[in-house]
């Protein structure tokens, strides 16, 4: 009889915890919903970090990591899901952990994951991230590839946003492309190859003149020439 008794009350124990579950389910998934509607960050991450702590999934991992990425919370969002390559992760993974590890300065580690992306979707947008990856690593001949590509295949919608001034721009991708040309074209020999890259700074200026940086690229490249110069001048003892 005290077995039986034990079992049953085992046995409600467990249909008390499963109803407790399914209700606190259905109440953060209503939460979740209602401050989807009303646009509060806060509500919906802390909702789905409930939903995913009372049903685990990859799905609302992923998802939870995506908010944390789109609100530059990038180190959150490394948290979330890690930040190693897992040939089974889902688009949405791989976009964050690739946009999270280079906002957090981890361009190594970044490459996999966007070379990943690229992979999946070879598109100019992810080829403009690798090259100026590569570019950040010294790793030339990979950013010219990405570089040529995206010369090749960015299309005349496509824009990139520069944040350098106080007011933020858009140029076209393409512009873009031009301007990391011009600086590989320089990283390639700093002295012999000025003038070739501030040839194609000029040449990306005319397609857009609102490309604040080239100017400031162009200006201290022309510094650079006239402090060689200078040097060169300079009577040998």
């Amino acid at each position: 009889m005290k077995k039986f008794f034990a079992l049953w009350l085992f046995v409600g124990g467990c249909m008390l915890n499963a109803q407790s579950n399914t209700d606190l389910l259905k109440h953060y998934e209503a939460y979740y919903k209602q401050m989807k509607e009303q646009g509060d960050i806060q509500g919906i991450i802390n909702g789905m970090t409930h939903l995913n702590i009372l049903a685990p999934s990859q799905a609302r991992k992923d998802t939870l990591a995506y908010i944390y990425m789109s609100e530059n919370q990038y180190v959150q969002a490394l948290n979330t899901i890690g930040y190693d390559r897992l040939l089974d992760d889902s688009d949405i993974a791989i976009e964050v952990k690739a946009v999270s590890l280079k906002a957090v300065k981890q361009p190594e580690l970044a490459i996999g994951q966007f070379e990943a992306m690229f992979k999946r979707n070879p598109n100019a947008l992810v080829a403009y991230e690798l090259a100026e990856l590569y570019l950040q690593t010294q790793k030339l001949a990979e950013a010219d590839q990405h570089i040529a590509y995206g010369l090749a295949n960015a299309k005349d919608d496509m824009k990139k946003a520069f944040y350098e001034t106080q007011t933020p721009y858009e140029v076209s991708l393409k512009s873009a492309f031009m301007y990391l040309n011009a600086l590989s074209t320089y990283n390639k020999d700093k002295k012999a190859n000025i003038d070739k890259a501030v040839d194609i700074l000029d040449a990306t200026l005319k397609v857009s003149p609102n490309f604040n940086l080239i100017n400031l690229t162009k200006n201290e490249l022309l510094r650079q020439k006239q402090m060689l110069q200078a040097q060169a001048a300079q009577p040998k003892n």
